[in-house]
């Protein structure tokens, strides 16, 4: 059986627990620095807890000991550390931190991983998933011209002027409404401003928004510089969300109060468990001297599983995650060092248990030839899936 340590005992690590526990084939122990927390998953799971500060390595260390692979479900300020202490320790390494800068300490650590000991860190929704379904659509193309990647956790009864409920962690909000995004654009890779880049869109009748925001992108970047005219990721909202946040963040300058913000944010907006996760990925380019575009639209709603509520983003981000160390386990991924989400093939994630999440009857995908595109989003214009 796989031994594996889950840092972090919030709402994405219940879930975690949840799928990995009752697969039958992981051995499960959770470690966090609130006891309420820990107490919660011990009664509710059956599984071992450990009371563990992150910021302490020699903690790490000895919590680490006997185990084969560390998730941190942890806030992304905690990972550099945590990376470091899974490396010394020998054990693989997986993550959902969205932070640029993050990515890039746990990549330095990979170089000096030993044989049969990987680090994967963005494997939650987005990044994650949405890089796997991008990548994905590329792959039938003999030149490509433009990927778009749209992805939103969205209440599925909104409410208020914002018109969202927070469904996840609220440090990874802010950081993706007030960090540079990476993107491609003409075939050069450059940095864009968070919430700008406004856009509208339909799917299956509802009309959404949608702007730039950090980290969405993974790797992609690198993997399709050279290869690709345009290449953005943008977050999904209902209409009038990003005109209120671009006041709080720019106008009011709260980007520069971070701590302020989150504090205004988790007091006035409720936690939702009733939430949809919508992503909607778009590839244009050349197949057979057409040029043609593809779609992959999805959306995943929250489920009563066993009597519980558990929400689309707590699926799919624990779903993102569960499934590569399910993979790492079976000898599906590469076998040392850093691993890209688009290493992964979409069928193989799909097919797995916990991926399944994923391949419902909601997801769909289109394909039009570049003179017929109605339906599929142009830049800046409106868009109808339906």
């Amino acid at each position: 059986m796989h031994k594996v340590l889950l840092l972090g005992g919030g709402k994405i690590g219940r879930m975690i627990v949840k799928l990995l526990s009752e697969s039958g084939d992981f051995d499960v122990t959770v470690a966090d620095c609130d006891q309420k927390a820990i107490t919660r998953i011990a009664e509710t799971r059956g599984v071992r807890t450990a009371l563990v500060d992150a910021t302490d390595r020699q903690q790490l260390a000895k919590t680490m000991a006997d185990h084969d692979a560390v998730i941190s479900a942890l806030s992304y300020r905690f990972n550099p550390t945590v990376a470091q202490v899974a490396l010394e320790q020998g054990l693989s390494y997986f993550d959902l931190t969205e932070d640029v800068e993050t990515t890039r300490a746990v990549r330095e650590v990979s170089n000096s991983a030993k044989p049969g000991q990987i680090f994967m860190p963005q494997c939650g929704l987005a990044p994650g998933f949405v890089s796997i379904a991008a990548y994905d659509l590329t792959r039938s193309f003999d030149r490509i011209d433009k990927v778009h990647m749209r992805v939103g956790a969205l209440p599925q009864f909104p409410t208020g002027e914002l018109k969202y409920n927070l469904t996840w962690s609220t440090d990874g909000l802010i950081n993706e409404y007030c960090n540079p995004c990476e993107a491609i654009q003409e075939g050069t890779r450059i940095e864009v401003l968070p919430l700008e880049g406004l856009e509208q869109f339909s799917l299956d009748g509802v009309r959404y928004e949608a702007f730039n925001t950090s980290g969405g992108l993974g790797t992609l970047c690198e993997t399709l510089d050279g290869k690709v005219r345009e290449l953005n990721y943008k977050t999904v909202r209902y209409l009038g969300h990003r005109h209120l946040m671009s006041f709080l963040v720019h106008e009011l300058r709260m980007s520069d109060k971070r701590g302020v913000l989150k504090s205004i944010l988790e007091d006035a907006v409720p936690i939702t468990f009733q939430d949809v996760v919508v992503t909607f990925c778009t590839v244009s380019g050349w197949r057979n001297n057409d040029l043609v575009q593809i779609s992959d639209a999805r959306k995943v709603y929250a489920q009563e599983i066993d009597g519980e509520i558990w929400s689309a983003i707590q699926l799919t981000t624990a779903a993102g995650i569960c499934t590569v160390v399910d993979l790492h386990v079976s000898g599906q991924l590469p076998d040392q060092g850093f691993v890209r989400q688009e290493r992964v093939e979409l069928d193989t994630f799909l097919a797995n248990r916990f991926g399944k999440q994923f391949d419902s009857a909601a997801s769909s995908r289109f394909s039009h030839a570049s003179h017929d595109l109605t339906g599929i989003a142009l830049d800046g214009g409106s868009t109808n899936v339906e």
